[in-house]
This record gives structure tokens, sequence and C-alpha cells, in this order.
């Protein structure tokens, strides 16, 4: 490849079987401007273990969350009343803290929470200096289905799944779209015979096809760019690896059933936007693509760090809410409990799904958190985190575990990628590494 003729729209080209094949490049450095713009030009019962991550934004009320009583002796607090009917089958930590510098706020908690590193500062940019959790877990278990992961959220927006520094997955924000590519074109029910795509082999050795052109591109770029590069194939490959898994019959599993397909359109109302129907739709689209094996990770990204939302019966935006608002502040808490009654809609979503002699829910590890405790303050302390599941019986449920001595939230992080995923040695890095987990979570 000609490093003079090199664009953000050049492609990457070779033969396949006499056939040219061509793959576009990833956004690289040297198609930007200074200003980062771009130039004009298995459980034991023989289920699959899975991880999810459910997220909101702007933080909690500590005072109106922490509960009474501490490991099974407890009492939902009010913020966590819409979670009561599962309390059995779940963990609520609190008292711990992230040890990550809140170099920037919300930001900064968000990448120490789920990453276990500092947030990362490139000059005037700012990003996650490693995967987050979800990515992590879908390095080791989320290779063998349909899709690696899953991504979206209520709130457009609202993803904070990174694959590494500037690399990061977009949510999708329509529940329509998503019900699109889990069941439409490419969907096999278990037991059917899939229909075999000629061009599918074509498809997937594109890569071994631009070998050369890729090795001469490698060349020019700098360290940066090259990693850009490298996540770009490597995403291409996983695809390869997606695609070809649906040359195969997926496996049987009597849950597996389409859903209903959701409405096109959330339209808001009055300026409102619909959060909690679009929650309840991505919500019973996430548990049946657990259930049909098409996927073992997902992130329900319910709403961003720092966003302005007009929830119901709101008088102002959420963020805004939560440095404003005077007292007790029981408007931003009418909107943490209505995070929470989402969240709580997520858990009876997998819990309702019947998976052997237990559920779905209990084949799974679903942490529930937020980038802040106290959003007035952009506190970092008392983070909350709520653990639904037991990873096929490796967590503890039906607990309160308070820290009293503010451990290491990535502790906790530890605690849940060891349960999902077997042997894993640390979480995190620097200020954050975490070498032991939760023992107290642990069963």
């Amino acid at each position: 490849m000609n490093a003079r003729q090199l664009t953000r729209r050049s492609l990457l080209r070779g033969l396949v079987g006499g056939t040219a094949v061509a793959i576009g490049l990833p956004a690289l450095e040297r198609f930007l401007t200074g200003n980062g713009d771009a130039y004009a030009d298995a459980a034991a019962d023989g289920f699959p273990k899975r991880f999810a991550v459910f997220f909101w934004g702007n933080g909690m009320l500590p005072d109106q969350w922490t509960p009474q009583g501490k490991g099974k002796d407890w009492t939902p607090s009010p913020l966590l009343q819409p979670l009561a009917p599962w309390k059995d089958q779940l963990t609520v930590v609190t008292g711990t803290r992230l040890y990550t510098a809140n170099t920037q706020p919300h930001t900064a908690g968000t990448a120490g929470l789920l990453t276990g590193q500092p947030l990362l500062h490139q000059g005037g940019n700012v990003t996650f200096a490693g995967p987050t959790l979800d990515q992590q877990l879908a390095e080791r278990i989320g290779n063998e289905t349909r899709f690696r992961s899953l991504e979206f959220g209520a709130a457009p927006g609202g993803g904070q799944s990174y694959n590494g520094p500037n690399s990061q997955n977009p949510a999708e924000s329509s529940p329509y779209a998503l019900y699109q590519r889990l069941f439409g074109l490419g969907f096999v029910m278990p037991g059917e015979t899939p229909k075999f795509d000629p061009t599918l082999g074509l498809r997937r050795s594109a890569l071994d096809g631009v070998t050369a052109d890729l090795k001469s591109l490698q060349g020019q770029l700098g360290a940066a760019d090259k990693q850009r590069l490298e996540q770009h194939t490597e995403g291409i490959r996983q695809l390869e690896k997606r695609l070809a898994k649906l040359q195969d019959a997926p496996p049987k599993l009597a849950a597996c059933k389409v859903p209903p397909a959701p409405p096109a359109a959330f339209p808001d109302i009055e300026g409102r936007p619909q959060l909690q129907e679009k929650n309840k739709a991505f919500c019973d689209l996430a548990a049946y693509a657990l259930a049909c094996d098409q996927v073992r990770v997902f992130g329900n990204y319910f709403t961003a760090p720092v966003n302005n939302l007009l929830f119901a019966k709101a008088t102002s935006g959420h963020h805004q809410l939560t440095h404003d608002e005077g007292g007790a502040q029981p408007e931003v808490a009418a909107i943490t409990l209505q995070c929470v009654q989402a969240l709580a809609y997520q858990i009876e979503a997998l819990a309702k799904i019947q998976e052997g002699a237990t559920t779905l829910l209990d084949h799974c590890a679903l942490l529930g958190t937020s980038e802040v405790s106290l959003g007035r303050t952009h506190s970092l302390e008392e983070m909350p985190i709520i653990i639904a599941g037991s990873a096929g019986g490796k967590l503890k449920t039906g607990l309160h575990y308070r820290s009293d001595g503010g451990e290491n939230s990535s502790k906790v992080m530890l605690s849940i990628a060891r349960a999902v995923a077997g042997d894993f040695p640390t979480f995190g890095a620097k200020d954050g590494l975490a070498k032991d987990g939760l023992g107290g979570i642990e069963a």
C-alpha cells in the first residue's frame, strides 16, 4: 500500500480463491486533525454461565441505599424496595470504594469500577485504560456463541463497554433493531437445520486474503494506530467466528423461543423518554438471547453518566437535580428508585426463564451499579453494587455484605470474574489492582 495514497477511505485488498476481497480501515490518528476531528477526506448442571451489567448514571443516595442488617439478616432499604421479591437471589455489597483517582467526575468512576484502572488521559482526550469487565469475560466465555457480547440501553449514548483505549462498543438504543439482529435473518431455532450461505466461506477467509496489504500498512503507522488496527482486525476475526457459528446447528435448549417483536419506536411523551418501556423490551430480548445461547455476555446501559434525562414526574434533568436539589433530595431519590425498578425488571426477565431444575438467573452473575455513590459530590466511596444470580452456585445470594473498612471495589469485580470464568488471576492495575476477591460473597 502506497503511504501517499492512504486515506480514511482506503481498503486492504487481496485475493481469495481468485476473487478480489477488500476490508475497510478503522478510524486512525493519521486521518484526524489535532482536535480529533475527521479530515474532510457451563455450570454444574450443564448450562453455560453468563455475565451481565446493568448500569445507570449519576449514582444514588447512600443514606437511603444501605440496607438494615448484615449477612443473611437484612432488610431492603427504601431505594432497594423494588428488589425485595428477589432478595434471596441477590447480594447487596456496600461500603467498598474505588482506589483509582477521581481525575474527572463521573468518567473516572466508570473507568475505575469497570476496568479497575485509572482513567487514561491523552492530552485533551480521556479514555479507558483497558477493557471493561464485560469484555474481559467475553474474551473467555463469549467466543463460542453467535454474538461475542451485546450492548444496549434505553437512553441513546449510554454504552460503557470498552475493548481497550479508544475502542468503545456502541450501545443499541432501539429494541426493534436489536430484535432484528437477534431473531431476524441468521437466527436458527435449536434443533433446526441452518440454511447454508454459499458466500460464507468467502467472507470468513477475507482477512487471509489481505495479509500482505495489512503487513505493509502496519509498517506505516504509529503505535496508537497499530493498536487500533489490531483491534479492528481482531473484531473481524470475531465476526468470522460468529459467521462460522451460523453453519453449526445451535444447541438444543428447551427454554429458547422467539419473543414477540417490540414496537418500531418509543416516542417521547411530553418531552419525557419512555425509559421503562424501552428497558422492558430490551430486558426480554436479552433474556431470550441468553436462553437461545446466542450470547453469554451483555451490558444493559439504562442511562449514562452525567445524563440529564427528564424522568417521570421530575421537575428537571437527573444530573442537574443531583447538584441543585436541596435537603434529602426527594426527586433524586424518586429517579434512583426508577433506575432500581428497571434493574428489577432485568432480574425478573432472567428469573422467569426455566433452565433445567433452576432458572436462567441462577446461571448468571448480573452486576447492577453506577459510576458514583452520592451524585452531588461525585463520591467514589460507598459504591453501589448489586449482584443478582449465583453464576451456577459460585456466588452467595440472599446476602448484604457490608465492608466496614472500605475495601477495594475491584475485589468484587474479581470475585465475579472468577465465578463466571474460573481462572482469573487479578483485576485492575495500579491503585485499582485486586489480587484477591471478596471472600465473603464467594460460595
